[in-house]
């Protein structure tokens, strides 16, 4: 009179033909009223359900893609119980419970499904990857021309700042008698000399020759006047060759 269970191992193909082992554990007992038919109607028990699970499996299972198996196992356990139901309870058998337990491809298959598995999750990860290394990228770009724009406009404020101090010292040079160019030329010989003092001070500073003599700011003042007069002539003479060729 307990409730007894019987495992059934059923190998059968699915839709998309895949094998599988499919088992199916059945709990039945007898019904205390058909006492009488259940041990004198029937002769082995265990044979019968089995057969039924067995047609009943291979009924179903083959309608359904292999994903779909695992998906609707309960589906399946509920069939198996409906048709054993209708088909024991004639006999003093009562279905208590059908259960799809355990669903076991073959084992190229399983290894198959692992590759697709493990291929997704590392397409996933390169994707990931990818994009963490265009931001860092993108962040890097970023951070180097805001530096740069800092940068730039650090030194244009510091040859502002000159062009004023130098300019400022031009007018107090003036103001004790020194003209312009003598002016001009004492600043360059200042610099020239405060230049040197900066390099020398520096221990770890790689080897730069330079002139040493008074003469050289003035020679350097020189070139620099005459670069920007050159430089100012050409500029005039393509002006007026443009407006000759425009007429």
């Amino acid at each position: 009179m307990k409730i007894q269970q019987l495992d059934v191992i059923v190998e059968t193909k699915t839709k998309d033909d895949v094998f599988v082992k499919i088992k199916v554990s059945v709990q039945y007992k007898v019904i205390k009223e058909k006492v009488y038919d259940a041990f004198y109607k029937l002769d082995f028990p265990h044979e019968q359900i089995t057969s039924y699970v067995f047609d009943v499996v291979r009924a179903e299972v083959p309608k359904m893609i292999l994903d779909d198996v695992f998906l609707r196992k309960d589906d399946v356990a509920i069939a198996v119980k409906t048709e054993l139901n209708e088909a024991m309870i004639e006999y003093g058998y009562d279905i208590i419970k059908t259960l799809v337990t355990d669903i076991d491809p073959d084992q190229q298959v399983k290894e198959a499904m692992n590759r697709i598995n493990a291929s997704e999750r590392e397409k996933v990860a390169a994707q990931f990857e990818g994009d963490a290394a265009r931001i860092l990228i993108v962040e890097k770009a970023k951070a180097e021309a805001e530096s740069k724009r800092l940068q730039g406009q650090g030194i244009a404020d510091q040859r502002r700042e000159i062009a004023r101090g130098l300019e400022e010292s031009v007018e107090v040079l003036n103001k004790v008698g020194i003209n312009s160019q003598e002016a001009s030329a004492l600043i360059v010989v200042t610099q020239h000399y405060d230049t040197l003092q900066s390099i020398g001070s520096e221990t770890n500073s790689n080897l730069i020759l330079l002139p040493n003599s008074p003469q050289a700011g003035s020679e350097m003042l020189n070139n620099m006047v005459a670069s920007f007069t050159a430089s100012n002539q050409i500029g005039e003479a393509m002006k007026k060759a443009e407006l000759k060729k425009n007429q």
